[in-house]
């Protein structure tokens, strides 16, 4: 397969609340949409990374430039036979993984449009619906933290994940279990702590969080197995993976129970695949992870996380909860059993609201392959005959000009 085009559309829509971490607060989100069209089927992916480089180095504007300099025109001159060659033509751009991610999922939805099959089919997965849990941003009050939390499990959402920062930490924990005695409920730290903390964290174990997601630096896995020695709570590592290689080091230095998928985060769905695989292997669950995605990318995060070995409930919410203005057809919703269910037309079998999403988008961009020239020879002119006097003058002309040059210079 040769890609036809390709289209970028960067998006900016408002969230419908505002989204607190340890890192930062989210008013909006910004998308670069990648469009992607060959042999009569076209393929969308979503880019995550956020508004500030808080959570790794990407912003949409990194994004949009690897994309543009990079990464389409590499992929515009390559043949793919598979899903999986995006990631063998594009092995040698270090980082930049949110943007190889944004047409990575695009070309793995095109592929499998274009054989028509589910995206969940084409990756492995054996569900027909997923877990669902929530992520809590940091709230104003413990109160409005209780009422929010109240709110998300009449939704039907299985477990309830809750960001933390240094003073909006152990009260919360010791609030959270005392109000709701038997709720599942994690404590996401985005990197805001070190080991000096360590008290803090086996304060939690009073308190039975499932686990703790990424208490320590965001590149770690040595202190986290340090850390995960000394507590009893599970730890799940979210920012430190991004490779198969990284999971299984960080699982052979036990420096995590449990680990956080994000395709976006990791470069794609053969990379997030992957690691699933690695885990699946070492006996330790994931879960898949969301980065507010919009409807392109929510879409692909509920057909990954139909693979087996994602056991937990994710962070894969209902569409209204975060936007007003919705760009896929069939907004996803959580079940009143609190599971979602997995789209089972081609690709990832929603409707993408293109007219909306052209209509909206604040800058785009279209690609094409360069177009071949074809080399056309010429027949050869044929020179008009000369007339017996003008050979005569060229013939003087080029003898003149033998002379001149066998003659040295210091002569002339």
């Amino acid at each position: 397969m040769r890609i036809e085009r390709v289209e970028l559309f960067v998006l900016r829509l408002p969230l419908k609340r505002a989204y607190e971490t340890s890192g930062s607060r989210e008013t909006h989100q910004t998308r670069v949409i990648a469009r992607v069209e060959s042999e009569g089927a076209v393929g969308w992916g979503e880019s995550v990374a956020p508004e500030l480089p808080w959570y790794s180095g990407e912003t949409p504007k990194t994004v949009w430039y690897a994309l543009d300099e990079i990464i389409i025109p590499a992929l515009l001159a390559a043949d793919l036979h598979q899903p999986e060659d995006t990631e063998r033509i594009l092995w040698w751009i270090r980082e930049h993984r949110m943007a190889k991610a944004t047409v990575e999922m695009a070309i793995w939805d095109l592929f499998a449009k274009r054989d028509g099959r589910s995206l969940s089919k084409v990756l492995g997965g054996t569900r027909d619906r997923i877990l669902c849990g929530v992520a809590i941003g940091i709230q104003p009050s413990v109160e409005e933290l209780l009422e929010t939390i109240r709110r998300e499990l009449s939704a039907g959402y299985q477990r309830v994940k809750v960001k933390i920062k240094p003073g909006w930490d152990g009260s919360v924990a010791e609030a959270i279990r005392a109000t709701f005695p038997n709720l599942p409920f994690m404590l996401d730290a985005n990197s805001a702590y070190t080991l000096a903390d360590t008290p803090l964290f086996k304060r939690f174990d009073a308190y039975k969080p499932t686990m703790i997601e990424q208490p320590l630096a965001h590149d770690d896995i040595v202190d986290h197995a340090a850390l995960q020695r000394q507590i009893e709570t599970a730890i799940c590592l979210d920012e430190s993976i991004h490779t198969g290689d990284d999971a299984r080091k960080a699982i052979e230095l036990g420096a995590t129970r449990v680990i956080n998928i994000k395709a976006g985060r990791v470069g794609g769905l053969t990379s997030a695949r992957r690691i699933h695989d690695v885990c699946r292997d070492a006996e330790i669950p994931v879960w898949c992870g969301g980065m507010l995605e919009m409807g392109i990318g929510r879409a692909h995060n509920v057909h990954l996380a139909s693979l087996p070995n994602f056991r937990l409930p994710g962070d894969v919410a209902a569409s209204e909860r975060y936007f007003e203005t919705e760009i896929i057809g069939e907004p996803f919703r959580v079940e009143p059993d609190g599971t979602m269910r997995v789209p089972t037309g081609p690709g990832i079998g929603v409707t993408v609201l293109e007219k909306l999403i052209r209509k909206i988008a604040v800058q785009t961009k279209q690609y094409r392959p360069p177009r071949m020239t074809a080399k056309v020879r010429k027949a050869p002119v044929k020179a008009p005959a000369a007339s017996a006097r003008s050979v005569k003058k060229r013939t003087a002309r080029s003898a003149a000009g033998r002379s001149r040059a066998a003659t040295p210079r210091s002569r002339r």
